[in-house]
């Protein structure tokens, strides 16, 4: 799968975000050092909600597999 990273240029540097992941955001004074940022956004945003995802089915019986998206899309 691959996301869509948008980069605008501001007075202050850059600021970026992932169309298909709300929350994934950041800026930084360098186009490069935003695109850094962003990789840690999305990393954190992935890893939070899955912690709330956790949280969220504590004591409940669920099944949890992996999902292959590349598989999927081909579909």
């Amino acid at each position: 799968m691959k996301l869509t990273a948008v980069f605008q240029k501001v007075p202050e540097g850059y600021i970026g975000f992932v169309e298909e992941l709300p929350g994934a955001n950041t800026q930084g004074d360098t186009l490069e050092e935003t695109k850094r940022n962003l990789m840690e956004a999305i990393s954190m945003v992935l890893d939070v909600n899955r912690m709330l995802a956790e949280e969220s089915l504590k004591g409940r019986e669920v099944i949890k597999e992996s999902l292959d998206l590349a598989a999927f899309r081909q579909r």
